[in-house]
């Protein structure tokens, strides 16, 4: 435990240096505009979660911007059935996770891309890809065994 300088209590070390990670997986079979595509609709979960994104960048001429994840990024390939055990972790720990599954490369739209996921049980999913942003611990227990992408 550390002193507070502010409020004179204490607080514990964990919650004053809480460190999360974000990370990503895709399938290690997927064409590389797949893979791409895979990454960039999973992280759009990821960045919609509240205190994901920094503040906005400005340049020294006052040109502003978009803010982006103040957190590491880390890129995994997984196998399907890493994919399978590494999104079942997330589950078992509560974690939540936007997932990718091989239907939505048939779609075109966010409602049809949620009607592909919903029309198919969890256990069955053919995910090909996810991302998640939880406590660097946590996200260490779920991805143990992945190798980050090279």
């Amino acid at each position: 435990n550390r002193q507070n300088n502010h409020e004179n209590e204490f607080v514990s070390e964990s919650a004053a240096l809480r460190v999360r990670k974000i990370a990503i997986l895709h399938a290690e079979d997927l064409l590389p505009w797949q893979r791409l595509n895979v990454a960039a609709f999973t992280i759009s979960g990821v960045a919609a979660t509240p205190s994901a994104v920094g503040e906005a960048y400005r340049d020294a001429s006052g040109y502003e911007y978009l803010p982006m994840f103040n957190e590491p990024v880390l890129v995994f390939g997984a196998s399907a059935d890493e994919m399978k055990r590494t999104a079942g972790r997330a589950r078992s720990r509560g974690v939540a996770f936007s997932v990718f599954t091989q239907d939505l490369f048939s779609t075109f739209n966010d409602e049809d891309n949620r009607g592909a996921v919903a029309a198919v049980e969890t256990d069955a999913l053919d995910i090909v890809g996810m991302a998640f942003r939880t406590d660097r611990s946590v996200a260490d227990k779920i991805l143990k065994g992945l190798k980050l992408l090279k």
